[in-house]
Formats: C-alpha cells, structure tokens, sequence
C-alpha cells in the first residue's frame, strides 16, 4: 500500500472524518451517558489515526487490510478504556494501543517459533503492563510487572525477550543527503582470532590516508566502536562518520 492509496478494506479513507479533540471528549461523555451511537462515531472518527500508524509496518510484507483490521481492534480497546478524567491526550493513548496490537498480530504470525508457555507468559506480561500503565498513568517496571503477575522478574524478562520481532541488519535508521545509516553500522566491529591478518593489512593501508580517516578507521575496526562512539567522540555528526568510513574503506581496497 502506497500513501496515495485511498481504498482498504473497502473503506475510501480519503472521505474519512477527522474528530478535533474536543469533539473526541464530548464523545466520551456521551458514552459515558450511555449513548451508544457515541461510541461508533469515535470509532469512525479515528480511522485515519489507524491508516497513519499502521503505515510504519509497510515494509512487513503483511496485508495492509489485514494490518488496518488488526489496528482498529487496538482503536476500540483504546476507546473503551480511555479514562478522560486523566486529563491525558486520546490520540496519545491511542496510538500505543494500536501500535502494541499491530506489533502482537506480528509476534503471532513471527515465522521463528516460541515455545506456547513462553508466549502466554509474555501476553499475560503484556496485559498485566497494560492494566498497570493505565492504573499509575506511566510505564510500569519489570519488577511491577512481576510482582502483579506473582511470577519471578527473570522469566517475564526472558518471555518477552522470545517474542521479540527480529529486525534485518540492513533495516535503514537514519538517512541524510544520500548517506543512510543502517543498524549494522550501529554494532561494534569486534576481533577474532580469524581476523589479525586482516587488522595487519589494514594497518599498512592506513598509513596513507588522511589522519581523520585513519582515525575513524582506527576506532571502529581496531578498537570495535559504533559510529555513534566515534562521532561522539570526534565531535561530528554520525552521517559524516558514516561517510568517511566508506570513503576510506574504497580507498584502502584501491
């Protein structure tokens, strides 16, 4: 699905209504009066809400009708447990609630499989940190999270780490002028006893090139920093550390 589309799930969501906040909450005293029609116009009036967070998921692979399905069940949850005399923002709330629907759907369908007492643990971790995020108005600890689940921190920790959707190394985090940082540059480039003979090589090379390359060089593959490290600590910004890696890489293999 691309932004310009305006068909799903045979909805044209280019005539979708967009509620201004204050109508959301006079919505919500009318549920609260008991008006059930309310709560269908709320529910009508946030679907560009879903459209707009479940565009973070298009690369996926998933079905956007099914994504768009999946993120108005989060909008309804939202919906009926919104506490509007928090004073918080609705479609603050709601955008967690969906996006925490559309990242379950995603666990569910993960290709790598998780034992089913692991996964049960974790959505009951999910639920009992939901019920406590709405309680203290505020993300619960592991350790809140345990004590309400009666279980030991280490095996919440554990469950929820197993659900975990993995993410391609390759999967672009920054992207400035043409130099796009990908999560690999974020790791550490560590030695191996397979590789002095290459960090010998790669010493005789750095000779030649310009001292900031040959320092950027030095730090990452030598001394296994991230970029971030090494921008940090040079003083530049990460795209230009990003830049001068490769620059000096193209020249060492010339």
């Amino acid at each position: 699905m691309t932004y310009n589309k305006v068909e799903i799930c045979g909805i044209n969501t280019a005539n979708l209504k967009v509620l201004k906040e204050s109508e959301k909450i006079e919505l919500f005293h009318q549920i609260k009066a008991g008006k059930k029609e309310a709560r269908e116009q709320l529910i009508q009036g946030n679907l560009k809400l879903v459209l707009s967070v479940i565009q973070r998921f298009t690369n996926r692979g998933e079905s956007m009708d099914d994504l768009f399905q999946v993120g108005c069940i989060g909008l309804i949850k939202a919906i009926d447990n919104f506490n509007v005399d928090l004073n918080f923002k609705f479609s603050t709330y709601a955008v967690a609630m969906i996006i925490g629907e559309v990242r379950r759907y995603l666990r569910d369908n993960n290709p790598l499989r998780v034992s089913r007492s692991m996964r049960d643990t974790a959505y009951k971790a999910m639920q009992a940190k939901e019920a406590l995020q709405n309680k203290l108005n505020r993300e619960p600890t592991i350790d809140e999270i345990a004590e309400a689940m009666q279980a030991k921190k280490e095996d919440v920790v554990i469950a929820l780490e197993a659900i975990v959707e993995p993410v391609s190394l390759y999967e672009p985090v920054y992207s400035e002028g043409g130099d796009t940082i990908y999560i690999c540059d974020q790791i550490g480039d560590k030695n191996t006893d397979s590789s002095w003979i290459n960090v010998l090589s790669l010493k005789e090379q750095l000779k030649a090139l310009p001292q900031r390359e040959k320092q950027i060089i030095r730090m990452r593959f030598l001394q296994g920093k991230t970029q971030t490290e090494v921008a940090e600590e040079i003083g530049i910004s990460q795209a230009q550390v990003s830049r001068l890696e490769k620059s000096a890489i193209e020249r060492v293999k010339q």
